[in-house]
C-alpha cells in the first residue's frame, strides 16, 4: 500500500503544510477536506497506535495556513501568532511503555494533540539555525516548501523522485526538440 500523503519535507510541520497541494497554482487541490481525510493524515504521520478519528478538520486547515504564513512571511500577523500559540498551548502526547517494550503515544485527543505538535514544530523550526535552510521547490507547479538538509545547501527540489525528475525530463526534451 502506498502512502496517501506526501512526506519527507525534512519536518513534520513542513510535511503537513504540504496537504495543500500544489499551492499557488492553478492546480491547487485541498487535501484535508473532511475529518476523515485528516484523520487518515494522523493515521499515516502521526505517533499514535489506534486510527483517530477527528470531529472537523476546520482547526487542522486554520494551524495549517497559520503555519505557512509563519514560514513564508517577514511579518507575522498578530492573529496568527495567536493562533499558533493557542494550538501550541494544547496538550502534546504522553510516551508510555508497553509491557512488551514498545514506546506508545496517548492523548485523551489524539487530533488535538497532534494539532499541538505541529504548531510547537513549525515554533521550534522558525526558531532555530535549519529555518534558514527551508526552501520553496524549484518545480513549477509544486509550490512545496522543504528543508534541505543537503552539506552544500544547493538541493532546489522537494523530492528528486518526482519535482526533480519532472524537471529534468523537461530540460532533456527541451534540448532533444531543440536539436
Amino acid at each position: 500500500m502506498t502512502d496517501r500523503f506526501r512526506s519527507g519535507a525534512g519536518r513534520l510541520c513542513l510535511d503537513f503544510i504540504r496537504t495543500l497541494r500544489y499551492r499557488g497554482t492553478p492546480s491547487e487541490s485541498e487535501e484535508l477536506p473532511d475529518a476523515a481525510a485528516w484523520g487518515a493524515w494522523i493515521d499515516q504521520l502521526g505517533p499514535f497506535p489506534a486510527p483517530v478519528h477527528p470531529a472537523s478538520a476546520q482547526e487542522a486547515r486554520a494551524l495549517r495556513e497559520a503555519v505557512h504564513e509563519l514560514l513564508t512571511e517577514s511579518t507575522v500577523r498578530p492573529a496568527i501568532r495567536q493562533r499558533l500559540n493557542r494550538f501550541a498551548a494544547l496538550p502534546v502526547p504522553a510516551p508510555s511503555l508497553t509491557s512488551s517494550g514498545e514506546l506508545r503515544w496517548q492523548a485523551s485527543d489524539p487530533a488535538s494533540a497532534m494539532l499541538a505538535m505541529l504548531a510547537r514544530d513549525a515554533l521550534d523550526l522558525v526558531t532555530s539555525p535549519e529555518f534558514a535552510r527551508v526552501r520553496p521547490c524549484a518545480g513549477e507547479t509544486c509550490g512545496a516548501l522543504f528543508l534541505d538538509t543537503s552539506r552544500p545547501g544547493t538541493r532546489r527540489w522537494c523530492s528528486m523522485d518526482v519535482c526533480g525528475n519532472q524537471a529534468k525530463k523537461s530540460t532533456y526534451r527541451a534540448k532533444a526538440t531543440a536539436s
